[in-house]
């Protein structure tokens, strides 16, 4: 079992997306635990401060360092293992089998399906939820990951968590209905295209038609066809997918 351990200043905002989503599912099939954990937990004096200042002047507030390493050491992560090099990090994370510790960051790299292929193969993620004006750079020491959902900002981690778990729990085994080749031929996957376009009844709508081909019941055919109608898709709205090596 996957164990997901969400750390937030704002854990609420998980409510909807762990009681009504495919995630929700993927928990009550025992295929992922999730554990939202309330950052201000670990503030800081009377009235739990998780933020600061910036040294330097600038404008908003920066989340302070010891809210940050207390919430992840708490699930589990060694933080003394960490090294200020995510890319150590990282591969610390793959000898000795730490928790990987994903960032989320508008400074990361951008996130992929194959990120989340990588992801679901893993025992143990913890996500840390940016905030504020963002994270001190001495907590960027804690994560092995440090990950952008696309070139924008928003005012917190949180969404682009959900986006994130949402991808890796999907791919879990049992998750979806149809096993394996639910996602064997989706957008971004083995193949780098988009996915063909799919259709179901009626097998005309409005003047539109269902291509003859997917209702001939040749799969060799339909094959063929998807293979030619998703090369010409990518090309047309991605053809930045046809020239990765």
């Amino acid at each position: 079992m996957l164990q997901i351990d969400i750390v937030s200043v704002q854990p609420q905002m998980f409510r909807g997306f762990l009681e009504e989503s495919i995630v929700a599912r993927a928990v009550k099939k025992g295929a992922v635990r999730l554990n939202i954990v309330d950052l201000r937990e670990f503030g800081e004096g009377r009235w739990r401060k998780v933020d600061d200042k910036p040294y330097g002047g600038g404008p908003g507030m920066l989340m302070k360092c010891g809210p940050w390493f207390a919430a992840v050491e708490k699930c589990g992560v060694r933080s003394a293992e960490c090294g200020v090099d995510a890319d150590a990090a990282h591969q610390a994370s793959r000898t000795t089998r730490q928790p990987r510790v994903v960032m989320t960051d508008p400074k990361g790299r951008k996130f992929s399906q194959k990120d989340a292929e990588e992801l679901a193969g893993e025992e143990h993620i913890v996500f840390m939820c940016g905030h504020y004006e963002g994270f001190d750079a001495r907590i960027e020491t804690l994560a092995t990951d440090r990950f952008s959902v696309g070139d924008f900002v928003m005012t917190g981690g949180e969404l682009a968590a959900a986006a994130m778990v949402d991808s890796i729990v999907r791919l879990l085994p049992g998750v979806l209905g149809g096993g394996a080749a639910a996602t064997a031929s989706e957008s971004f996957g083995r193949t780098g295209l988009l996915e063909a376009p799919q259709y179901t009844h009626p097998p005309e709508f409005r003047g539109m038609k269902v291509p003859e081909v997917l209702l001939s019941g040749d799969h060799a055919k339909i094959e063929s066809w998807k293979r030619a109608a998703a090369t010409e898709l990518t090309a047309k709205r991605r053809p930045d997918l046809l020239k990765k090596p």
